[in-house]
């Protein structure tokens, strides 16, 4: 039998009523799915559980067999979804930025897994969206009608197979790549936390700093409140053409760009803030996370930032940058942000000017800082040889599986068993 293509609304169905689970007990208990616990190209967490009657609302059914897809950005991009299995009594609820696909009779879940992995499906789905900054969705209508050639049943369990045993190879290959890249990331941390924090010098002499989370400092260093060492800006004054600038504990202080979540045009510019370079602009709701950095040239930011600028020059910037990244550092800002823990903490200035900041001689700071930028001299290329290496393999596995599900290259020979559990 040859292959034929299909709109896949002929082959499945979508979103299936939670009225068919009329007659189960209300008080037994589901996995429970949030999208964190669906998996990047296969596998769902299911540590959590909750019963029928508390989540029958509000939230996607779907059960054993059905395929589940996100349909958010960035989550659908990053390829969220998976095949449910294993679910607590077959049934289970998740987030409704769910789309839930249910294989009629002739369709092999797995197979049509790999089918929303692949390339066509993805762009195709992410060029369909609709919505506004970090609120698109893939619409369901194109999931229905996406059209895709479908081979036999046994073909198509045959490739599914094939795919289960290469992709896991290619997944261990990065997940050891990954590893390495945190590793070097830990190695990095550890040695800039002991030189902000404890000098360059192993044997020099040393003294209580009364802060508990710093503990030892060398004896020559003053530890300072940041009340003491910057002075907050408040207004933007006058403005012009200045650059809208942003805050991510990802990438610091960077140009706002149009993929940015939270992009909008402000129809007045009250609250703005003119920042220049050698300022710190902290994002308030999201310092706990590591949103905060120094400014790198001229701009404005939204009413969501702080900006500090130093008072005098006994502080250098790029080491203030290097000590505020640092697990201890950060712990001192968890401490002092105020609100609810992971939800609605917010570092204000009253809080910021309360931290303490180490304060070696200005000579020394400039060899922690040119310390840390020969280390980072050393570690990039190898972070960007494995980094490119993460990406290679991932469009591998995206090429492997458009090629395989489209009958593009021939797995037959490969195993003819299907080898799933």
């Amino acid at each position: 039998m040859s292959w034929e293509a299909r709109r896949l609304r002929y082959v499945i169905s979508t979103n299936p009523s939670k009225a068919e689970l009329g007659s189960l007990p209300s008080e037994m208990d589901v996995s429970f799915v949030p999208m964190e616990a669906v998996g990047e190209y296969g596998g769902l967490r299911l540590d959590q559980s909750r019963s029928l009657d508390s989540i029958r609302e509000g939230y996607t059914y779907f059960r054993d067999g059905d395929v589940v897809v996100a349909k958010i950005t960035p989550c659908f991009e990053n390829g969220k979804g998976a095949v449910a299995e294993r679910l607590l009594n077959g049934a289970g609820f998740g987030t409704t930025e769910l789309h839930v696909l249910r294989p009629k009779p002739g369709l092999d879940a797995h197979f049509l897994f790999y089918v929303t992995l692949s390339d066509r499906f993805r762009k195709r789905g992410e060029a369909e969206m609709y919505g506004a900054g970090g609120q698109k969705r893939v619409p369901e209508e194109f999931v229905r009608e996406f059209r895709h050639p479908i081979p036999p049943l046994p073909t198509q369990r045959v490739i599914a197979a094939f795919l289960d045993r290469e992709t896991a190879k290619i997944d261990t290959l990065i997940a050891k790549k990954k590893r390495l890249l945190a590793l070097l990331e830990e190695k990095r941390t550890a040695l800039i936390t002991q030189a902000v924090t404890k000098g360059l010098d192993p044997v020099v002499a040393m003294k209580e700093s009364g802060v508990e989370w710093l503990g030892k400092v060398p004896a020559h260093w003053e530890v300072k409140r940041n009340k003491v060492l910057f002075r907050e800006i408040r207004d933007l004054s006058e403005h012009g053409d200045e650059e809208l600038l942003t805050v991510s504990h990802i990438t610091g202080v960077t140009p706002r760009s149009d993929k940015d979540v939270y992009m909008f045009m402000a129809e007045s510019m009250e609250g703005y803030k003119r920042c220049q370079p050698g300022d710190v602009v902290v994002n308030t709701m999201w310092a706990y996370m590591g949103a905060l950095g120094v400014a790198p040239r001229d701009g404005i930011v939204s009413p969501a930032y702080n900006v500090y600028r130093p008072r005098g020059r006994e502080l250098l910037i790029e080491y203030f940058d290097l000590l505020c990244r640092t697990p201890a550092y950060m712990a001192q800002i968890n401490q002092y942000s105020e609100g609810v823990w992971r939800s609605r903490l917010r570092l204000y200035p009253e809080s910021f000017f309360t931290l303490l900041t180490t304060l070696p001689p200005l000579e020394e700071q400039q060899r922690i800082v040119h310390t840390a930028r020969d280390l980072d001299m050393e570690q990039t290329p190898l972070v960007k040889q494995l980094g490119a290496s993460v990406t290679l393999l991932r469009e591998y596995r995206t090429a492997l599986i458009s090629a395989a599900v489209t009958g593009q290259i021939d797995v037959s020979s490969s195993t003819a068993e299907d080898d799933r559990p």
